[in-house]
């Protein structure tokens, strides 16, 4: 996989793999109602502009041999006194689970963060979402508390977990 940051010119990729990438994840567990509500106005291709023109983000992009996005990871520079940065998004496209996409794509996100200054990273991540908590405590992740995140109409609970970024 080829990684790399992301310019407008990808945002309407970007918003695609997004929107398929937050429904295959999410769309069995929610409400189709509360699905509709939700990706209209966290997808779209405008959003997805303004996150890669927003200069405390950086969007990184995975691509496959043949330069179709299969992976992506948004994150932004939280004003901080201890240089945090946020992983907004992470996702892999579910037909390439299981590769060691997702190992290469924290380690992208790892030297990222570290080339802002930070010196940790923390996620939120849905408390029902256990592969993805699973795989946040392989990298080193722990829980340090809960935030609620809106879908749509229903309130769910993100477990806030963080990590020192690692010195190489």
């Amino acid at each position: 996989m080829n990684i790399r940051h992301a310019t407008v010119a990808d945002a309407a990729a970007l918003a695609e793999i997004a929107e398929r990438t937050f429904r295959d994840t999410f769309a069995e567990q929610n409400t189709p109602e509360d699905i509709e509500a939700y990706v209209p106005t966290a997808y779209s291709e405008e959003k997805q502009r303004r996150e890669i023109e927003n200069p405390d983000g950086v969007t990184l992009l995975g691509e496959g041999d043949d330069g179709e996005l299969i992976a992506y990871t948004q994150m932004r520079r939280v004003q901080s006194p201890h240089g945090e940065v946020e992983i907004v998004r992470f996702y892999v496209d579910k037909a390439h689970h299981g590769q060691g996409l997702a190992q290469q794509l924290m380690q992208a996100a790892y030297d990222t963060a570290r080339a802002l200054g930070a010196t940790n990273i923390w996620l939120g991540v849905w408390e029902r979402n256990l592969r993805a908590i699973a795989f946040y405590v392989k990298c080193g992740f722990v829980d340090v508390g809960s935030q609620p995140f809106l879908v749509g109409s229903d309130l769910q609970t993100d477990r806030v977990m963080s990590r020192v970024i690692p010195s190489s």
